[in-house]
């Protein structure tokens, strides 16, 4: 598809990522449309009710593109056991519901963009992860390919990409704020042993790469994660800097799992060298190639 004028149907569009993306796809002259969860009051939306596989018949028409950004956030602690199932449901609810309503449209959209995550890998140290490395282990590895496997449905009608996202760096909202938030408060530690390698883009590039795969010919999964890696330290260190704030503690693994349990372990202790081969083999350019780069647009 070439980068014309197009429709864009978003779900999630009120979001984090949602918002920027937006942002930009509008300031490209695109028309972006918003599914909600609600009686539609304005021209943009489209109701729909994913829980129910309900969504408005016409949502569709006209519509060139279709991205969904939706479901529950990995970043709230504890992980219960319904909390578990809602991470699950909440993702394989939305992309089923999006990806059937694609197969039956009378026009397919030409791009389904869904949202995908880098915990696909699970932790994988010394090891160099690219779009063909296979399943890790843990409850996120299973949760992403559960994902990516409910948005194939739509890839008999139309070019199918799964975004495997790395933490996106954002001055306010997403899984960044409580890092911001702890540094800020004279917190900025060291998380296990800080040598882990935490896949990263900044919010900025998140959404360009996400325009870049709805104009491009990639399909399947496609990392969505900064070019030059960053260790754990490294990305807590640029933030303490960044924020003119003390980096004094270390926060031992043990304890991560005593107070995070199993959350804290995924989120804070993986290792994972995630490289955006897909993205640089296709030309896509990045914003800001270095977790510097990436923090200080951020916060500044």
């Amino acid at each position: 598809m070439a980068d014309s004028s197009m429709t864009v149907l978003i779900a999630g569009a009120s979001g984090l990522i949602g918002t920027e993306l937006t942002h930009q796809l509008e300031a490209h002259g695109h028309t972006v449309r918003r599914l909600v969860r609600h009686p539609a009051t304005r021209p943009d939306e489209v109701s729909w009710e994913p829980s129910a596989s309900t969504i408005d018949a016409r949502a569709l028409d006209g519509v060139d593109a279709v991205v969904n950004l939706t479901g529950a956030s990995i970043s709230r602690i504890p992980w219960t056991s319904s909390y578990k199932r809602a991470i699950l449901q909440s993702r394989i609810d939305t992309t089923r519901t999006l990806a059937e309503a694609i197969v039956v449209a009378h026009k397919p959209p030409a791009v389904f963009v869904n949202g995908s995550a880098v915990g696909f890998y699970g932790t994988r140290p010394g090891e160099t992860l690219d779009e063909s490395s296979a399943k890790g282990e843990g409850f996120l590895a299973d949760v992403v390919e559960a994902w990516e496997l409910a948005a194939s449905i739509a890839a008999p009608v139309t070019r199918v990409v799964t975004a495997r996202t790395g933490l996106v760096v954002a001055g306010d909202g997403g899984a960044f704020t409580p890092l911001a938030l702890f540094t800020k408060l004279g917190l900025g530690a060291r998380y296990g042993s800080g040598d882990q390698q935490w896949p990263w883009i900044s919010l900025h590039d998140e959404a360009a790469a996400i325009h870049h795969l709805l104009t491009s010919e990639l399909s399947g999964p496609v990392n969505l994660a900064g070019p030059s890696p960053a260790t754990s330290e490294e990305t807590t260190i640029a933030l303490a800097e960044k924020l003119h704030r003390w980096h004094p503690w270390v926060i031992p693994a043990s304890l991560i799992s005593l107070g995070a349990g199993e959350a804290g372990r995924a989120l804070l202790l993986p290792d994972q060298l995630v490289t955006p081969k897909a993205l640089l083999d296709d030309g896509f350019v990045f914003a800001h190639e270095t977790i510097e780069s990436a923090i200080d647009a951020a916060f500044s």
